[in-house]
Formats: structure tokens, sequence, C-alpha cells
């Protein structure tokens, strides 16, 4: 897989992608990631990428000129015209563990992180294929949130994690959140692993993880819920009557 980013601050990738699982990643050959300046593509010495925007308004809107030859440019470089074009916008789909992976399953993913007071229209209506937010509060650039993206999505690449199982047990993999984990000590100030853990019996085991899964999610993020088929066993788990 190959994620080529599109943004006015490259050096912001340098220390995350250097001491992460996007490192190890592109060690093994199964992922490059590469950053691209916004700024080499504009046309006047200055290397102006935005402006005033049409009709007034505080702030400055990011020009679509660059950002669409900077695309253009990752495409001719790559051969590539087919893969995901995704604009880093507060106003996309949220970013879930779902997104994370239908976009693995493309070979080439091209993410452009959105600055100032937004990206001109353009953009978004005539070259992005998609638009995600992480989350529902501001960031200053979109670099941040490009980061989270390529995290997510980089560690669900087969052969990038130690364990097949890590990916598919970790937390909203499954639409819950994670069962909690214990390791050693045994005891620790008084506090003690659940016993079931420790019963060496994989059955009870699971079903003990699974109902820790359900309760937390209720108590902590019920609306994942609603895309989770439950039991009747289950469902009176959630509700306490067993």
């Amino acid at each position: 897989m190959r994620i080529d980013i599109l943004c006015l601050f490259p050096d912001m990738f340098v220390s995350p992608f250097s001491h992460s699982i996007v490192k190890r990643a592109e060690g093994k050959g199964l992922v490059e990631v590469v950053t691209h300046n916004i700024r080499d593509f504009a046309h006047d010495r200055h290397a102006t990428v935005d402006d005033y925007p049409y009709g007034g308004g505080a702030g400055m809107v990011l020009k679509p000129e660059p950002v669409f030859e900077a695309v253009e440019h990752v495409q001719a470089l790559t051969g590539n015209t087919g893969g995901p074009i995704i604009l880093l916008s507060p106003r996309g789909r949220l970013f879930t563990q779902a997104v994370a992976t239908e976009l693995q399953s493309w070979s080439h993913l091209i993410l452009i992180c959105g600055h100032y007071e937004g990206v001109d229209e353009r953009v978004s209506e005539h070259l992005a294929t998609d638009e995600l937010s992480i989350g529902d509060y501001v960031l200053t650039g979109g670099e941040l949130a490009a980061m989270v993206v390529a995290d997510a999505v980089v560690r669900l690449v087969p052969g990038v994690l130690g364990s097949d199982e890590s990916s598919t047990e970790e937390s909203h993999s499954g639409g819950l959140l994670e069962y909690p984990q214990y390791t050693r000590p045994e005891a620790y100030r008084g506090w003690v692993v659940p016993p079931v853990l420790l019963s060496g019996h994989h059955g009870e085991i699971a079903a003990w993880r699974r109902r820790q899964s359900l309760l937390k999610t209720a108590a902590r993020r019920p609306e994942l819920l609603n895309g989770v088929a439950l039991s009747d066993k289950e469902r009176a788990w959630i509700s306490g009557r067993s």
C-alpha cells in the first residue's frame, strides 16, 4: 500500500511516523508513506497557497490550483488514477474502524490536509472522492487528522502487526469496545486478576470477554450497540437481568 499525504507542513509527520507501527510497516516493505508540500505547486515567488474568501469573512482559504496540481503530480508519479482522494475536513463523514477497513482494501490513497479557514469548494466538488472527519472538534489543520487515518489504516495491512488476531480483537474492530486486559502480577495492591482468565478454559474465557465487551460498551458508548447483533442472553446481560 502507498499513502501520499498532501499538506503544508510535511515536517509534522517525521517524528510520528519514525517511531510507530507505520515505520515498522515501511521497514517490512508493506507500506510506503510519502508527504508532499502543497507550496511546491504554487506559481508565484512567495509560494502563495491561500487567499481571502469571496464574499468576505474571517480567515484565509486554501486555493484550488496548487491542490489540484499536487494530486495530478502524485497520480502521474504513481500511474494510479483510480484510488481514493480524501479531503480531511470537519464536515466529512466520521472516520471509524469500519472506514479504516474499507480504505485498507485499496493499494493507493491520497490524503489532502485542509488548512486555514477552509479549502476552495472546487476541490471538494471536482477533485476529492471522499471527505473524512476524525471527530466533532476543530483542529488547526488536517495534518493531525491525516496521521490518525494513516495509522489506523496501516495497522490493518496484513503482516504489519505481530499477530493476525491483534487487529481483530481491538476496540471497535467488531463494533464493541475491547474487553479488560490483565498481565502479571496476578495480585497487585489487593486487586486480583479475574479467576476465569487463569482457568485455561478457552470457551469460558471467550464468553467472559464477550460479556465484558458488551457491558463496557453499554456503559460508555451505548450507541455502538445499535449496529451489533445480540442474542437474548446478551440482551439480558446488558439489562442486568442476568
